[in-house]
């Protein structure tokens, strides 16, 4: 038994060291910003006289816009019932999260109850899907309802709402359009999707407190070229068009956020538009406020008289104070480039690392069973016995044992990823299970140096192994060694030289 944990212990640092060197480390650079809101107080300045929210009744009316050939989406009108005089208009940009006319609801209502002619369309989603979206081609769509917004009666200058990814297509309408008269920007990125992702899956993971080995799935699965051509758009740049913008722009932002750079966001922005020679910026931060500024089911108390006031009183709340305002924001973390994997580690590589050992683990009992039964069938009776008693279940127990860690680590992730989707935090499970998947993924490689001690003894008494018995014990050593090599650089193997190799 000692030569067991002997032979274990080697294979466990040889595998530990592998999955802590085959990747990228994460070590996000610590934010120190003097970024500072300078005043709790939302409310937007300036002495421009502006209609609060609840003013107006309101009407809605529904309009078709052909974007192609076979291809209309619908837009939902909102106007104020009895405003009088040149109103100014807003079309809202779809985040991930929605994708039809009914969305904004309550923006929409309570900007239109202020006087603000509001327009949410449909987006398009014949080309929006997970793997392939354009946002210089949503851009397009979208400004055909601007275009359908110039056309109403009593128009006086068309904007822009979007939010979330929406904030990706708004840069690149207002630069091309220098006509549109405004830009709010919501839970706006500012970075590229790569970098958002991983901030925000480094946020998240923060949140629900998992051990710190897990950081490193990070740059490992966000920096790799994703299998099957992956995504087309994560690593599109914004900062380009924000540079074109000239146009008055609102950045807002709920603390409550851990998805978005809520600090550098800002900051590169107004850095980015003063390369335009755009002075017109105002930043808003609301305490509490999730991804869409609500709390509950609620808009962030303030949030619609703030939009409402700020787009109705333009020119002049431009460059009202005060700028930056609101809840003081934090972010812990910067939104950096993502360290890329190895070739080996991305793209199709990362398929083809999982299924080669898998393909190997399961190689072996299907080929000795087809042969198993070939001789049956040939009435050749049952396959010699080719292993030394105790052979065969060691193997066997070896390749139960990488299939429960990879099952239980799986059924981990999938865990993990609810808790950070739903904010919530369960240390005694985040830490408890991860441990014990690590004993199973330990235990396991005490079976493979049973399993492998069994082998080279037999070896030695002069066993030799038929065709299918061969495959069987060698696939399902090597299926089990790279099993575990691959769990290890997922961070589903005791990490016992991270700290140091990183």
């Amino acid at each position: 038994m000692r030569r067991h944990l002997w032979v274990g212990l080697a294979l466990t640092l040889v595998i530990s060291a592998v999955g802590a060197v085959a990747g990228p480390a994460w070590k996000p650079r610590v934010v120190d910003s003097p970024l500072t809101s300078e005043s709790p107080d939302t409310t937007i300045g300036s002495d421009a006289t502006t209609t609060p929210v609840g003013t107006f009744g309101i009407s809605s009316e529904l309009h078709e816009i052909e974007l192609a050939s076979g291809i209309s989406v619908t837009v939902q009108v909102r106007r104020p019932v009895g405003a009088t005089g040149d109103r100014p208009a807003v079309v809202f940009l779809h985040g991930a999260g929605t994708a039809t006319h009914e969305g904004f609801p309550l923006q929409a209502e309570q900007l239109a109850s202020a006087g603000v002619v509001t327009l949410v369309p449909d987006k398009r989603m014949d080309t929006y899907t997970t793997a392939r979206r354009s946002y210089v081609g949503m851009a397009a769509d979208y400004q055909r309802t601007v275009e359908l917004a110039r056309t109403l009666p009593g128009i006086e200058g068309v904007g822009l709402y979007a939010e979330s990814e929406g904030a990706y297509v708004a840069p690149i309408m207002a630069a091309e359009d220098p006509g549109t008269a405004f830009v709010v920007l919501v839970a706006a990125p500012i970075v590229t999707p790569r970098e958002q992702g991983a901030f925000a899956t480094d946020s998240y993971l923060r949140n629900v407190r998992v051990p710190s080995a897990l950081y490193r799935v990070i740059p490992r699965a966000l920096g790799a070229r994703l299998p099957l051509g992956g995504i087309d758009y994560v690593d599109f740049d914004p900062q380009p068009y924000h540079q074109r913008m000239g146009q008055p722009t609102l950045l807002v932002h709920g603390t409550g956020d851990a998805a978005m750079p809520i600090v550098e966001g800002a900051e590169q922005l107004i850095a980015d538009l003063a390369v335009a020679g755009n002075d017109q910026w105002t930043v808003r931060y609301y305490a509490g406020a999730n991804h869409g500024i609500k709390i509950g089911d609620s808009l962030a108390p303030g949030f619609a008289d703030d939009l409402a006031r700020w787009i109705q009183g333009l020119p002049a709340t431009a460059t009202a104070e005060p700028r930056i305002a609101g809840d003081q924001p934090v972010q812990r973390h910067g939104a950096d480039p993502v360290p890329a994997p190895h070739w080996f580690a991305s793209g199709n590589a990362i398929l083809v690392g999982f299924a080669v050992p898998l393909g190997l683990l399961v190689v072996g009992p299907v080929s000795y069973a087809v042969a198993a039964v070939a001789r049956r069938v040939r009435g050749r009776g049952p396959l010699p016995a080719t292993m030394a008693p105790g052979v065969g279940r060691w193997l066997a127990a070896s390749a139960l044992g990488v299939t429960g860690t990879w099952v239980v680590f799986a059924g981990y992730i999938r865990q993990v990823a609810d808790y950070a989707f739903n904010y919530r935090s369960n240390v005694l499970f985040t830490y408890g299970a991860f441990a014990t998947e690590w004993v199973l993924a330990l235990g396991t490689t005490v079976l493979l140096a049973g399993a492998g001690i069994r082998v080279w003894e037999q070896h030695r008494a002069g066993v030799r192994l038929s065709g299918p018995a061969a495959i069987t014990t060698g696939g399902t050593l090597a299926g089990v060694f790279g099993l575990l090599v691959v769990a290890a650089y997922w961070s589903g193997f005791p990490d016992l030289f991270g700290r140091w190799i990183s």
